[in-house]
């Protein structure tokens, strides 16, 4: 559905946002791109999205392209910007009515309404929506032309946790009737839930890719156990990893964490060597591991970090 090959965008012959990116998307997949800020990941949804144009490189969506197709390509895509300004003097219903116009095959008004529980704001003033209500309205102004393939830039960011689940639920009904979905997000959660394939972008390159099960998988371990001494030994990341089953070592604000496959291996080693060096545990826990743990392993650092 989606192929790109070396995509590379450099601004002002200096700035290299995008460094030779490669990506394949098939159809009905969710793919997920991930990254911290800068990382180039909204450049490359917006080459995508023919909204730039760059620097070299191909892109093939549906197996056509930007620059020889251009009208055909828009009306098969639908796109949702990280942020989406609508007239807020327009009704919801309006707003739909609006952008439908903009479309050949676009689907009813009242079928996208009733899809993305707007019916009863539907002769609401934009203006008047809750934020939650004007995301499912940004993202409802994307199915109406009744795409083939969804772009979603960060839709769920700033919503609370009810609104974000409303979202999860009309990308997985778009999935479920064929559709493929190209998402971007900070949440780790969000990722894990909804994407079937992932990659991960940082410096303008794809640092990994892979099913969410296999990016953590290859964190060394499918679980964590955290640690934090009541006093911190000098003890560099090696002396952890005698422990059995331990395939890596974390230190960060005084808390040791352990990716392992067998924790009920690892902890009673663990507390026997904490006792026999006479230390003393401040804190202990184990949970299994995360998409967020892969981020920070492959590129030490947080994913809201600049």
């Amino acid at each position: 559905m989606v192929h790109c090959r070396e995509l590379r965008k450099t601004y002002e012959g200096k700035v290299e946002a995008v460094r030779g990116i490669d990506l394949t998307i098939y159809a009905g997949q969710c793919y997920g791109l991930l990254g911290p800020n800068g990382a180039g990941k909204t450049t490359t949804i917006e080459i995508l999205e023919g909204l730039l144009d760059a620097s070299s490189g191909t892109v093939e969506i549906l197996g056509l392209n930007w620059r020889e197709n251009a009208a055909e390509l828009r009306e098969l895509l639908g796109v949702s910007l990280q942020e989406t300004r609508l007239s807020e003097k327009l009704t919801v219903r309006e707003t739909l009515e609006l952008f439908g116009g903009f479309y050949r095959n676009a689907r009813p008004v009242e079928d996208v309404l009733d899809e993305l529980a707007l019916t009863e704001k539907a002769d609401a003033w934009v203006g008047k929506l809750s934020g939650g209500q004007k995301q499912r309205l940004a993202i409802a102004t994307a199915l109406v032309g009744n795409p083939r393939v969804l772009f979603l830039d960060e839709p769920t960011t700033g919503l609370d946790p009810q609104s974000r689940r409303q979202v999860w639920d009309i990308v997985r009904r778009f999935q479920s009737e064929g559709g493929t979905v190209l998402l971007t997000t900070h949440y780790m959660d969000e990722a894990e839930r909804l994407c079937d394939f992932i990659s991960i972008i940082d410096h303008g390159k794809v640092i990994a890719s892979g099913t969410p099960a296999e990016l953590i998988s290859g964190v060394g371990g499918h679980h964590r156990v955290e640690f934090a001494l009541e006093t911190e030994p000098a003890v560099a990341a090696e002396f952890w990893r005698t422990l059995p089953g331990v395939g890596g070592v974390l230190s960060e604000a005084g808390v040791t964490a352990l990716t392992v496959e067998e924790p009920h291996l690892t902890i009673p080693a663990l507390l026997t060597l904490v006792e026999q060096n006479g230390w003393r545990l401040n804190q202990l826990t184990t949970r299994q591991s995360s998409l967020e743990d892969v981020f920070v392993n492959l590129t030490g650092r947080r994913l809201r970090e600049d």
